[in-house]
């Protein structure tokens, strides 16, 4: 089995939820993460997941409009959640001083990370969902060995 990439079907927003609470019992910052597909894809869905995975009580929202929302977890420092959809030019990203947010201790998920070019760190790992029929495929992919033991971690 190649660790690298995982597959799985995920037939409802449930699942979803389920894949991101999984994965957030191994996860382990520093970790950038993007996480790709359409819109109404999923990406906030599997980010409330696994906030929830990871102890975090409080609301999950979108940051679609705030650009990113920070959440204090008790496993790690924080968690911060991009969404450079709205971005007009990727020099925004440089604009906002969004790298002052990427700490030793932080995982970083980011919505639309092409939006911000070459300014965005580059991902430890891609979440790519997409919709498949009723349901949603979701791709996870390792870039880094830092990625691919993140895997490996949540595989066993």
């Amino acid at each position: 089995m190649d660790l690298a990439t995982i597959t799985r079907f995920l037939p409802d927003e449930d699942a979803t939820l389920q894949l991101g609470e999984s994965w957030a019992a191994t996860v382990m910052p520093p970790l950038v993460v993007y996480l790709q597909g359409d819109l109404g894809a999923g990406k906030t869905t599997f980010t409330r997941g696994l906030l929830r995975g990871a102890g975090y009580k409080g609301a999950v929202k979108s940051p679609t409009y705030t650009i990113v929302e920070s959440y204090p977890l008790p496993r790690f420092t924080l968690l911060h959640h991009f969404d450079l959809y709205r971005f007009a030019s990727p020099e925004e990203w440089q604009d906002a001083g969004l790298d002052d947010l990427f700490a030793s201790n932080c995982l970083c998920l980011i919505e639309w990370p092409q939006q911000g070019g070459t300014f965005v760190p580059a991902a430890d790992l891609t979440v790519m969902l997409e919709h498949d029929g009723t349901g949603r495929k979701c791709t996870l992919t390792a870039h880094t060995e830092k990625g691919k033991k993140s895997l490996e971690t949540w595989l066993n």
